[in-house]
């Protein structure tokens, strides 16, 4: 092994441990010395070095939303009505914002099966309507 292959290994390493701290490829890159355009050729280059940098960053992404996550528990903790409302809103649907939908119209518009079929799968997506095929069978009820 040449001393460039020994020096790109220990950088390889270096960026694989920096991304479990901070998941950023920019700043992990400047904390090693090295170019992000070197990171990208890396990774297209060694396939393997491409899977631990991908896991490296998922792990710090695990790590910073933990972070953050208690960060906001502890904000509820002392009583920062912001961190409650972000709370309830995100994690409890009795709290979630929701959508109403009105029109007022002189005309009855009929919509074909298919446009209803799109809207039903566009609310549900939207998570306002049960799934086309669960409110079929519900409707059959």
């Amino acid at each position: 092994m040449t001393q460039l292959q020994k020096r790109t290994k220990q950088n390889q390493d270096l960026i694989v441990e920096q991304l479990k701290k901070i998941p950023i490829i920019q700043v992990a890159c400047e904390k090693v010395g090295i170019s992000r355009s070197t990171y990208y050729r890396w990774c297209e280059q060694d396939e393997e070095f491409a899977k631990k940098a991908e896991a490296s960053q998922s792990e710090g992404l695990a790590f910073v939303n933990d972070m953050a996550e208690s960060q906001l528990i502890n904000a509820i903790r002392n009583q920062n009505l912001t961190a409650v409302m972000y709370w309830l809103n995100h994690r409890n649907k009795a709290y979630s914002n929701r959508l109403e939908v009105t029109t007022k119209t002189s005309q009855e518009i009929k919509l074909s099966e298919e446009q209803q079929e799109l809207i039903a799968k566009a609310l549900s997506h939207a998570s306002l309507l049960l799934e086309p095929t669960k409110q079929k069978e519900k409707d059959e009820k």
